[in-house]
């Protein structure tokens, strides 16, 4: 008898949300979205930390084309001195024609930051750097789906761009319908209930 992997329905564009039970300060009701999903491991960034470092401080070039706020989030755990971009492209832009773009799902894309960013700029509806990023090896990610501690989701290209005064951990999960919509009226402070 064959198995299905717990980890089965990830895949680049899927947003894994922190369920309740997931207390570890670094995901605690966090969105992450996925850029990558190999048997050798996953690599995605958290969508809802931003930073009070503003992008222009560290990546003075890019600074006035990143949305609002002009901050760098913070992607996860993993390489926090590693900067990554994402970016929506505009409707009609194909990544495969243009440079220092790699497509990740539909038009979200990745953004090499050695690029020039006045060339890219009026390619994209926006831009987000995020510092750091969230990692699992091999297995690991479906053991933690597994034990309940990611909830697997499709993600929408807006997603990627939600501002900070949005709750995206309860959007997210408002927007899978009963029961699972339930969980977006999880106390932040269970023990203020």
């Amino acid at each position: 008898m064959d198995s299905v992997r717990a980890d089965a329905d990830v895949e680049p564009g899927t947003l894994l949300v922190a369920a309740t039970s997931l207390t570890d300060s670094n995901f605690r009701r966090t969105v992450v979205y996925i850029i990558d999903h190999r048997d050798q491991g996953t690599l995605g960034v958290v969508l809802n930390r931003p930073s009070e470092v503003a992008v222009h401080d560290v990546l003075p070039n890019w600074g006035p084309h990143v949305s609002n706020p002009q901050s760098v989030y913070i992607g996860g755990p993993v390489e926090q001195k590693t900067a990554l971009c994402l970016a929506t492209l505009k409707t009609g832009q194909d990544h495969r024609s243009i440079d220092g773009v790699v497509g990740v799902h539909g038009p979200v894309a990745l953004i090499d930051l050695d690029s020039d960013p006045d060339a890219l700029a009026p390619k994209v509806r926006g831009m987000r750097v995020f510092a750091g990023y969230a990692g699992w090896g091999d297995g690991q990610l479906a053991g933690e789906i597994d034990r309940g501690g990611w909830i697997v989701v499709p993600g929408l290209p807006d997603d990627v761009l939600t501002p900070p005064d949005v709750d995206l951990w309860g959007r997210v999960l408002r927007r899978q319908g009963i029961p699972t919509a339930l969980l977006a009226t999880y106390p932040s402070d269970v023990r203020r209930n």
